[in-house]
Parts: C-alpha cells; structure tokens; sequence
C-alpha cells in the first residue's frame, strides 16, 4: 500500500513538473512560428526594395523561416527533456532515416529546388525548354517549377526533373542568331540575292551590326540554290520569333519586288498515245 502511494505521488509529481515545462516548451516553437515568418516578410521587403533577383529572395525567405523554427523546436526539446534531448536526436535519426528513404523522391526535389534558387540558371519569366517542354517560367518552390507552356498549359516539373535535364535559357542571352533558309532558281544572279536579301532584312527591329549579316550559298538542289541567311538581334528590343517571322516577310517581299524566284519541286508528265 505505501508502495503504491509512493508511486501515485511520484507520478503526480512528474506531472505536476513536466506541465510547465510543457508549456513553456509549446510557447518557445510558437514564439519561433511567429519570428520566423514575421522576419521572413522584413527581410523580403528588405530585398524587394533593393531590387534582389526573386529566385534569391524566395530562397532566403525559405531558409529564415525554416531555419528558426527548427531552432526554436530544438529549444522547446530541450525545456521539455532537459538532459535527454540527445537520446531523443539519436532517436528521431532513425525515424528520419526511414522516414527520408521512403520519402527519398521529395528529398531530392527539395535539394534540386534549392540548387536551382541558388545557381539561378534561369528566372521568373523567362522563357525556357527543359525536357518536352517550352515555356515561360511562372514560379519557382523549393519542390516544383511552374511553367506556362507556348501553347497555353499549365505544367508543375519536379526540380529533381528540371536539374538533371537540358536547361536550354531563351531571354538570358543578351543576343541570338537567326538562320533562314532559302532556295532560287538555279539561273539568278547570285551577288544580287545576296545583295538584295541582306538589305530586305535591315528593317528589322533590334538587328545588329556586329556580328554583320551574312548569306552563305550552301548547295545546288535538284530543283534550287539553297543558301542560309544569318543574322544577330538584340533580344532586349525584339522578341526571336518576331525577328524571324519579319525576316521571313521581307525577304519575300524583297524577291517578289525584284524578281527573283523561289522554285518549287515541279514534276512533268508526258502521256504517249
């Protein structure tokens, strides 16, 4: 009997010492939920008012918030088991080792979306192709890459998917090349289609000077000349597929005008009787 009182007592007297710290523990992680997310939004207003690259500005509101409520959860461990948190990491190691194993895809796109907030290889906006798809980054999480694809779809890619692909960046480039290909009768004047196409094209927005315009004849074909039409734009003034859909028009407005033709595979059938 006074075993069994002394134990009832001694129960309640943990009780009695483990509720305050308890409470005391739960108050410190709210307390960090709260400061994690109100410094996150200082320091993000902080970096959007100098003007900081949103790729960084996410990924350091991410690592702010993330990092102090994993600090204050460690600091409520230990208030809760003073002395014993180290026997609790060693056992959360091992649930967190099957746990990560299981959950080992999320893992990697959750490292594969900070390496891409931190290399930047491309930004909000841009237009990009990575794997099957083309389009214009909408956002970037530390899970997912959002796109907007030419024909209109919305498309959520994996980061593991995006860093392990091709990343192929269309607005980065300061400059691009465009290359058009035409063919002409087999009896033009070949300096005045050269002449005339390199001229048909300086109407174009954004065209550059350096590198200069340049036509190269490639080969005699079965039914034309072909040869290739190169040219540089700026791709700050003038977006690569207007660039290349005006140079389509001019140089065919340019050989109508002037007469140069553009054959086209023609096949004669004569019939004996």
């Amino acid at each position: 009997m006074n075993f069994l009182d002394f134990s009832f007592e001694d129960l309640l007297n943990q009780i009695v010492e483990f509720l305050p710290r308890l409470g005391l523990g739960i108050g410190v992680f709210l307390l960090s939920v709260w400061l994690s997310n109100f410094v996150a939004r200082w320091a993000r207003r902080n970096m959007e008012k100098r003007d900081t690259d949103p790729e960084v500005v996410v990924l350091f509101r991410l690592l702010i918030r993330w990092g102090l409520r994993v600090l204050g959860l460690v600091i409520a461990l230990e208030m809760i088991a003073p002395g014993r948190f180290g026997s609790l990491i060693a056992g959360l190691g091992v649930a967190g080792f099957t746990i990560g194993f299981a959950l080992q895809d999320v893992a990697k796109n959750f490292v594969a979306g900070i390496i891409l907030l931190w290399q930047q290889p491309f930004e909000i906006g841009h237009a990009i192709s990575v794997g099957d798809y083309t389009g214009t980054v909408l956002g970037i999480s530390l899970r997912t890459t959002e796109m907007q694809t030419l024909d209109g779809r919305h498309v959520l890619i994996p980061n593991g998917d995006v860093l392990t692909s091709p990343i192929e960046n269309f607005t980065k480039p300061s400059r691009r090349r465009i290359e058009i290909l035409v063919g002409i009768s087999s009896d033009s004047d070949l300096g005045h289609v050269s002449h005339t196409a390199l001229d048909a094209i300086q109407p174009i927005k954004g065209l550059l000077t350096d590198p200069a315009p340049m036509v190269v004849f490639k080969n005699f074909g079965d039914f034309a000349i072909e040869f290739g039409l190169y040219y540089w734009i700026d791709t700050a003034l003038v977006g690569y597929l207007d660039a290349q859909n005006e140079g389509f028009v001019q140089i065919k407005t340019a050989f109508e005008r002037e007469k140069i033709e553009m054959p086209y595979p023609i096949q004669t059938v004569l019939l004996q009787q």
